[in-house]
């Protein structure tokens, strides 16, 4: 057998995998059951839900329901005031500038503009914001599937 006919299975890169599908499945959890993101986008200071699709050390993905009127005002280079509600009184601020927006159409045909940007990480807040960030992924990393059993395991 020649080394062309043999695979080589990477277990560093299955790990890896894993560990991101995980981390995703955790984010829907957290953006959908937990996280309330809202968005400054006029000069009364009135909020607006965005969803949060997906976030990492550098930025983010949101997402907004399609019109031409958001169409126009998340053009590339917009800058984004995020409020990001924990608990019902309290929020980190947060400032994203958009590098990426495109049209987004889901499973059951709604329309939505989706915004990729990075953070502006000069502001104070962001500190918790990064360690937030950083908390997700050693949840993904580190988490444990529930079987029930009475002993915790280290690995």
């Amino acid at each position: 057998m020649s080394t062309d006919d043999k695979k080589v299975f990477d277990f560093g890169e299955k790990r890896k995998q894993s560990i991101e599908q995980k981390r995703r499945q955790f984010e829907r959890v957290v953006f959908q059951e937990f996280l309330g993101v809202y968005s400054v986008i006029d000069d009364h200071g009135t909020g607006h839900p965005i969803k949060l699709v997906d976030i990492s050390a550098d930025g983010c993905l949101l997402q907004v329901p399609f019109s031409l009127k958001a169409k126009n005002q998340y053009k590339d280079g917009a800058e984004i005031t995020l409020k990001l509600y924990f608990s019902k009184g309290t929020y980190l601020p947060a400032i994203v500038q958009v590098r990426h927006a495109e049209e987004y159409i889901d499973q059951k045909g709604d329309a939505y503009l989706r915004l990729g940007g990075e953070f502006d990480q000069s502001l104070p807040s962001f500190g918790a914001l990064a360690s937030f960030i950083d908390f997700i992924y050693k949840y993904a990393e580190f988490s444990c599937l529930d079987k029930g059993e009475g002993k915790v395991f280290f690995f």
